[in-house]
């Protein structure tokens, strides 16, 4: 079978459709992967989240944009720099809290700004558009990458890039306006 016939086999719920994608394309997809993170285990994680991607996104697949293989490489490299991105934040997170004081209590002046601060944050994101606010809550509390905002939400990646940029724009400048009351 070719490619877009084995693609249209798995969007009609055929698993053993995806099992010959991935016999025909699982070696290129790791190559790729543990090119981008050098690891293995990384490489084989992010291949078999590419090809869930597959599984799931089949009917979004778009002949005139890509080869299957093509699509199969963009999720499978997309996938693997995000998983570099999360692990270079987690290190950076790391590195910092090693740097930060260990055993410092913080004054009560210091609480009270804390929790001022938070409130002043919750206050403006409820100011916020559903759509934009969405996209913060996800990227800052569940630590979503732009790129997965895009899939959970269904919308394009540049939407969700404007979404996010809108909306720290209007948070920085409500917090700039908070700190002179």
């Amino acid at each position: 079978m070719s490619d877009t016939e084995l693609l249209d086999a798995m969007i009609r719920g055929d698993a053993t459709a995806l099992g010959a994608l991935y016999d025909r394309f699982g070696p290129r997809a790791y190559a790729i992967a543990c090119r981008v993170l050098a690891d293995p285990d990384d490489a084989e994680e992010v291949v078999q989240e590419a090809f869930l991607d597959l599984w799931r996104y089949a009917t979004r697949y778009d002949a005139r944009r890509a080869s299957v293989l093509g699509w199969v490489i963009t999720l499978t490299r997309t996938r693997a720099i995000d998983r570099l991105r999360s692990q270079k934040a987690r290190d950076r997170a790391k590195e910092q809290l090693q740097l930060e004081p260990k055993g410092r209590v913080k004054s009560p002046e210091e609480l009270a700004a804390t929790a001022q601060g938070s409130k002043v944050v919750s206050q403006l994101l409820e100011q916020l558009p559903l759509e934009q606010r969405d996209a913060i809550e996800l990227a800052y509390w569940e630590g979503l990458s732009q790129s997965d905002i895009a899939e959970r939400t269904g919308a394009p990646l540049g939407t969700v890039k404007t979404r996010m940029r809108l909306a720290l724009t209007k948070l920085a400048q409500g917090a700039a306006l908070a700190s002179r009351i």
